[in-house]
């Protein structure tokens, strides 16, 4: 089994009178984490939200029913706890009243479990996000050189556990994980009215990753309003699908302002909803995938490592730009992601002019490990 960063992290948290929240994407692990941590401290109990009998039990929010419920466990996972109704009520019940259970709580959406854990775990809770297999995760486990000898593979297939574990089998385990995406969380949200325009506005945003996204475009294009557009990708946002990057827009009449840059989590993911997981030399958007897979480890190597940073991208009408950039104690951090860096890449010398106190690097195939952490 792959290591995972957070488990040394949620080890060092436990009885300390706070709950722990892990959220994160479907099958990206947040169940094996924390039955695997729970099962070292010995006899815990399980509680599944997916199940409609203890669903029941933890809507009721009554401190004598979870005390039944809970027994003599000192180790409690509430595992897909956004299916639970009321739920903060409850976490907030056992973390206050039972002060010697320790207790899990996982979930696959922001939708609902945020919303409703937030107040009233207010100062009771640590709170962490559980994303597909790091490259540091990876690398650690099978060693750098298998890292890059299987550098393109993933580029294509993605670093979910289950399509790592499933050689061969990777076209299939992603339609299933596309397939809970789509079905699972979002389709029950109340928000999604229209199925058929939640797959064709995915598919739209696989086709426009790392390129400028205009709401208004898309609203034309799939012949809906733009707050629908708006709507469907902040909810495609919180069930962890996608991230957006905002433009960076401070001093200058010609930088771009309005539009934004979508991301998927997980390449594979992208891939397969454009159908498309051909090996790399049968592709023409390997500068896509690159920088598509740096970007979605950047923000799993930054949020395991508490690098806090403001995260923008630079482009002026002049089509002068920067693919990211960090923001960190008034500083800035510039990178430019090349494929293949066959000549040598200047920072814009207008942005440079701007905003003075930068570091500019390019990223390649040279010196990825470094950006990522290894």
């Amino acid at each position: 089994m792959i290591q995972r960063k957070l488990r040394e992290e949620i080890k060092s948290k436990l009885y300390k009178g706070k709950a722990i929240i892990v959220l994160g994407p479907r099958q990206t692990g947040k169940t094996t984490l924390l039955q695997t941590i729970a099962s070292a401290e010995g006899a815990y109990l399980y509680l599944n939200g997916d199940d409609n009998v203890i669903r029941e039990v933890l809507e009721k929010t009554s401190l004598q029913t979870l005390k039944q419920l809970i027994g003599a466990n000192k180790l409690v996972v509430i595992d897909e706890a956004q299916r639970v109704k009321n739920n903060g009520l409850a976490l907030k019940l056992i973390t206050d009243q039972m002060k010697d259970v320790q207790l899990f709580v996982s979930g696959s959406s922001a939708l609902e479990l945020a919303n409703e854990i937030n107040e009233p775990l207010t100062g009771r809770k640590w709170e962490y996000m559980l994303y597909p297999i790091s490259w540091s995760e990876y690398c650690s486990h099978f060693g750098n050189l298998m890292g890059i000898q299987s550098l393109e593979q993933r580029l294509v297939f993605g670093m979910y556990p289950e399509v790592i574990n499933n050689t061969g089998n990777e076209v299939e385990v992603l339609k299933q994980i596309a397939d809970s995406y789509l079905y699972k969380d979002l389709l029950s949200f109340k928000g999604i009215r229209k199925p058929e325009l939640l797959f064709k506005l995915l598919r739209a945003l696989s086709f426009q990753v790392g390129s400028e996204v205009s709401y208004n475009e898309l609203a034309n294009l799939l012949q809906v309003d733009k707050n629908t557009i708006s709507n469907y990708i902040d909810l495609l946002e919180k069930a962890f699908v996608i991230f957006k990057l905002q433009p960076l827009s401070r001093n200058l009449r010609n930088e771009i302002s309005t539009t934004r840059k979508i991301y998927f989590y997980d390449n594979g993911i992208r891939n397969i909803l454009i159908n498309n997981t051909n090996p790399l030399e049968f592709r023409n958007d390997i500068g896509v995938l690159w920088e598509s897979f740096l970007m979605s480890e950047r923000i799993k190597y930054n949020h395991y490592n508490s690098v806090y940073s403001n995260l923008y991208f630079w482009r002026t009408h002049q089509q002068k730009e920067i693919d990211y950039i960090e923001e960190r104690n008034g500083k800035f951090y510039a990178f430019e992601f090349k494929w293949n860096n066959r000549k040598k890449t200047l920072a814009p010398a207008l942005f440079m002019e701007t905003y003075s106190d930068t570091e500019f690097s390019v990223i390649d195939k040279s010196n990825y490990f470094n950006f990522l952490g290894l």
